[in-house]
């Protein structure tokens, strides 16, 4: 066997590695349909895919520009809010800690941002939900900057808004999270009395304490298409009825067909739309 211990193992030919200089971030990928989209041109479009036109999160920032007038929004001068540590959560990490990569993240104290703007002229307080802060959950503060835009409203005699975005009510918060339900509905019940009118925008998702308190409580109830808007979410309710749901089940077209959302409004019709509502409640 001399002779096959001399046959050499053929070398395989390394690849080499080739720099890849293309910059992050400049492609993205459409989670519905699979198209790979130009990020820029996305943002153009305002994060709706030109294909199959699905809705893609947009941050409160963004939300603000699609809506409003431009240069019209005024945050409210009040000293900031931050969320403090009541209860000294701890789970897997502190909640000092969850807070902080939040802020790291998004450079934000908190994820709401409410202030006075104009659509198309027209005066309206605004409060808009950032999921990329905690997945846009319910705190004290975020409960605190949407009663204020409420009562900035109700005090004005102007139209309110609250683009809601949300997962629900935040745990690390407790009875205090929960509280901002009844704080929030508390006002909307005022607004009512008075004949001011509340315009509720609900987003992909718009779940938990959330859905269950202002979202759903709208002179007016408008939703983005497809968007995820209930209580539970269907995994655990289908686990609890042991039932499987309908197709469709929680989205906005969904909650359209049986009288829980007024209007499903495409992304680039909905400034149009909440001008509309807004002349209609308009009081001469």
């Amino acid at each position: 066997m001399g002779w096959f211990e001399q046959v050499k193992s053929p070398k395989l030919k390394q690849q080499k590695k080739v720099a890849n200089n293309t910059p992050t971030g400049l492609w993205k990928k459409c989670s519905s349909c699979g198209e790979i989209l130009q990020s820029q041109k996305l943002e153009e479009c305002f994060q709706v895919c030109p294909y199959c036109d699905h809705h893609f999160r947009l941050s409160a920032s963004e939300r603000i520009r699609l809506i409003l007038d431009e240069g019209s929004f005024k945050p409210f001068s009040e000293a900031p809010l931050t969320t403090s540590d009541p209860l000294n959560f701890v789970d897997k990490a502190t909640y000092q800690n969850r807070l902080k990569a939040a802020h790291d993240k998004t450079g934000l104290e908190d994820g709401t941002f409410c202030g006075i703007g104009k659509v198309n002229g027209e005066r309206l307080s605004l409060a808009v939900m950032n999921f990329e802060f905690m997945g846009g959950s319910m705190g004290v503060v975020t409960g605190e900057k949407v009663a204020i835009a409420l009562e900035k409203a109700l005090d004005e005699k102007i139209p309110a808004l609250v683009v809601c975005c949300s997962g629900g009510a935040r745990m690390q918060e407790g009875i205090l999270s929960l509280m901002q339900m009844a704080k929030t509905s508390g006002v909307i019940s005022r607004m009512r009395s008075e004949g001011i009118p509340f315009i509720s925008l609900l987003t992909d998702p718009t779940t938990g304490g959330v859905a269950a308190s202002f979202a759903l409580l709208g002179d007016v109830n408008l939703a983005e298409p497809k968007a995820l808007i209930g209580f539970a979410g269907p995994r655990v309710i289908e686990q609890s009825i042991r039932q499987t749901l309908p197709e469709g089940f929680q989205r906005s077209e969904f909650l359209h067909e049986h009288g829980f959302v007024d209007r499903v409004v495409h992304r680039h019709n909905l400034k149009e739309e909440i001008s509309f509502f807004m002349k209609m409640f308009k009081k001469d």
